[in-house]
């Protein structure tokens, strides 16, 4: 592959809103350097991560232009000097941290263009039995997902667990992954069509937060928690909006209960009540990021057919930037993929 040729992609040449996303059929065609390799892409995902990049984020340089997208997967094309382990047409997922210049589609080109140049500890072999367009939909929100309920061993069988934004990426990983370890899952979200599909996941209940408080529903539902007693509330409260969910969120938790999180979509700097966190002996978990190890348990699971990850949509490059929008205006139940 010669630097001269060219190739599509969705950049980013300003920060702003969605319509600074442009695809082009003029971006510079990566070639193979040493310790990399050149992936031809063949899915994509989105992550609200992506809106952030977008728009801009405090305290972030992004070196512009960038080719947008974190999560990708795809057949290794090149294979650049001293890379062991790897060659030309191995089927390959991208674990999109780069080690030493940050994320994939932020600090670095990523995954929504014909090509990628990739870091070889970035890649991951995707086992028989598993599609580019699930292995693509895993990184950022099934990988995080993993790695909170999991890894972290935080829910197991018997737990009763809220997930809050329920119908997204890590929401729907989270709801899938809860019913995989034998929890019951209520799943929190903002209409009655995703209602619906997070019950055709498997969640047990359904909340419409729009329509009801989701703390004072689960008190209703199943207690008032008890601070001399393991009675009332849910076991588990799964929170990666923060803002004004944190305080409800601790409120309907019973004594000895979990509040897992791993983001702020909503606001990171949320009204707090430590009275609940000492009287009912609460356990307050974070979880950051993914590994390696993560994404290959959730390939295998399934490769094993013990699960699918929620894919709304699989679209055209050409139609990449209506993707991004959809996840920025949560119109989705899951991920949307982009097929370069």
């Amino acid at each position: 592959m010669s630097g001269k040729k060219t190739m599509k992609a969705l950049v980013l040449r300003k920060h702003g809103g969605l319509d600074e996303l442009e695809v082009v059929s003029d971006h510079p065609l990566p070639a193979a350097v040493p310790g990399h390799v050149v992936i031809r892409v063949r899915a994509s995902s989105f992550n609200y991560h992506d809106v952030f990049t977008v728009r801009g984020m405090p305290g972030i340089k992004v070196p512009l232009p960038v080719v947008v997208g974190l999560d990708m997967a795809g057949e290794i094309a090149e294979v650049g000097a001293g890379v062991a382990g790897w060659k030309a047409g191995e089927r390959v997922l991208v674990n999109p941290l780069n080690k030493t210049k940050g994320l994939m589609g932020e600090m670095l080109d990523g995954g929504m263009a014909e090509y990628c140049l990739v870091a070889a500890d970035q890649l991951v072999a995707m086992p028989a039995g598993v599609s580019f367009e699930e292995a693509a939909a895993l990184p950022v929100a099934y990988g995080t997902a993993h790695r909170m309920l999991i890894t972290h061993a935080t829910v197991k069988a018997g737990d009763r667990v809220l997930v809050l934004g329920a119908s997204g990426g890590v929401g729907t990983g989270c709801v899938i992954l809860a019913k995989h370890l034998g929890a019951e899952v209520i799943a929190c979200t903002s209409s009655p069509e995703k209602m619906h599909r997070l019950k055709e996941l498997g969640a047990d209940e359904v909340v419409n937060v729009k329509q009801v408080d989701f703390s004072k529903w689960a008190i209703e539902r199943y207690g008032k928690p008890q601070r001399r007693s393991y009675e009332g509330g849910v076991d588990v409260v799964i929170n990666f909006t923060g803002g004004d969910t944190w305080h409800p969120s601790l409120r309907c938790l019973k004594r000895g209960g979990k509040l897992l999180v791993c983001g702020a979509t909503a606001g990171y700097d949320p009204k707090e009540d430590l009275r609940y966190v000492w009287s009912f002996e609460l356990k307050i978990i974070g979880s950051n990021s993914f590994y390696d190890d993560d994404l290959r348990a959730l390939m295998a699971l399934i490769a094993d057919g013990k699960m699918r990850p929620v894919i709304d949509k699989v679209l055209p490059l050409a139609e990449a930037r209506e993707g991004l929008r959809l996840i920025q205006d949560r119109e989705v139940i899951g991920k949307v993929v982009v097929a370069p």
